[in-house]
């Protein structure tokens, strides 16, 4: 009771004097959500797009980039950004910290513009060739920052996906992964990255990402947003199957409940701009187990709300959203 009073836990919050009006709908009653649906989120986006880095500086102020990962994010998907950060990089020396991980993590996005989703086969010379510059940059660019700012978290994690990309040895990246978790060990966006590098795709064994994400949660206190590394193991676990049904077990149900129950709709996770990204990985997971409760809790609580990811391990993936949807 206590928790929807004070608009905490999965049901009923309170209304959010910064969350954004929901745009029309589509015909299915979903919707595409904009700047994490945070108005001071669009005010910092909509800096960056008009390339004004004294306007990005006082729309950032609310927020901490060295620790929100969703956040800067936002800035690293403004195509753009990167023809003029630059110049922030070089003439504020008082910032240059911030401009650097904005700067890195955006080279990062970019550089996985150019190659692609594609098929490593399927890449040009041309595009790795692009890919590896932007990596490159990123790379220099997310140290200094990291040096700079030795207790942001967010530079390591980024640092672990140009690793990924440049197929880094295993302990050099396993070293960006416990400076990541050395500064906050219990990092969603850390231990999600790291389930990416532990798939057989990426030269991980079977297996292992599961037992890493449970691990991960026992370590996680009631209400906290890291219970979403159970969902996040399943869909990957999917996406690696050839059997489209390999989730709809009676013991994957039970363990996604679980790990709802124990995470995003516990009374004390506390919501914050982007929240509905955690709800989505849930979403996502329990659909394609086939479960058919907390599901609903879950797109309830979403009101047709959809975030790009996870939904992207889909090749259709606003339609898989409304089709789940509506089934819930």
């Amino acid at each position: 009771m206590f928790g929807k009073l004070f608009g905490r836990g999965g049901e009923g919050p309170v209304a959010d004097p910064h969350a954004l009006p929901v745009p029309r709908r589509e015909r299915s009653g979903t919707y595409a959500l904009r700047a994490l649906g945070d108005r001071r989120v669009l005010a910092l986006v909509e800096a960056a797009r008009a390339g004004d880095w004294e306007a990005v500086k006082a729309a950032q102020a609310p927020f901490d980039l060295g620790r929100d990962h969703c956040v800067l994010g936002q800035l690293a998907e403004v195509d753009g950004v990167q023809d003029w950060i630059g110049r922030a990089v070089e003439e504020d020396e008082e910032h240059r910290a911030t401009a650097l991980l904005i700067s890195g993590t955006r080279h990062v996005d970019w550089g996985w513009e150019a190659r692609t989703a594609a098929r490593a086969v399927d890449v040009t010379q041309e595009q790795w060739r692009v890919f590896h510059e932007r990596l490159h940059i990123a790379e220099e660019q997310l140290f200094e920052a990291a040096e700079l700012r030795p207790e942001w978290v967010t530079p390591w994690r980024r640092l672990l996906t140009s690793g990924r990309g440049m197929s880094l040895d295993s302990a050099v990246t396993e070293t960006r992964r416990d400076a990541a978790l050395r500064r906050d060990p219990l990092d969603l966006e850390t231990h999600v990255e790291w389930l990416s590098q532990l798939q057989p795709r990426w030269g991980g064994e079977p297996g292992q990402a599961l037992a890493f994400a449970r691990d991960a949660l026992a370590r996680a206190p009631q209400g906290h947003r890291l219970g979403c590394v159970i969902a996040m193991a399943h869909i990957e676990e999917w996406f690696e199957s050839d059997q489209a049904d390999c989730l709809e077990t009676p013991e994957i149900q039970a363990e996604l409940r679980d790990a709802a129950d124990h995470s995003i709709l516990h009374p004390a996770y506390a919501r914050r701009p982007g929240w509905q990204l955690d709800f989505n990985m849930f979403a996502m997971a329990l659909s394609l187990s086939g479960e058919r409760h907390t599901v609903r809790r879950v797109f309830r609580a979403l009101d047709g709300a959809r975030t790009s990811w996870p939904w992207t391990y889909f090749a259709d993936p606003e339609k898989q959203f409304a089709r789940f949807h509506r089934r819930a």
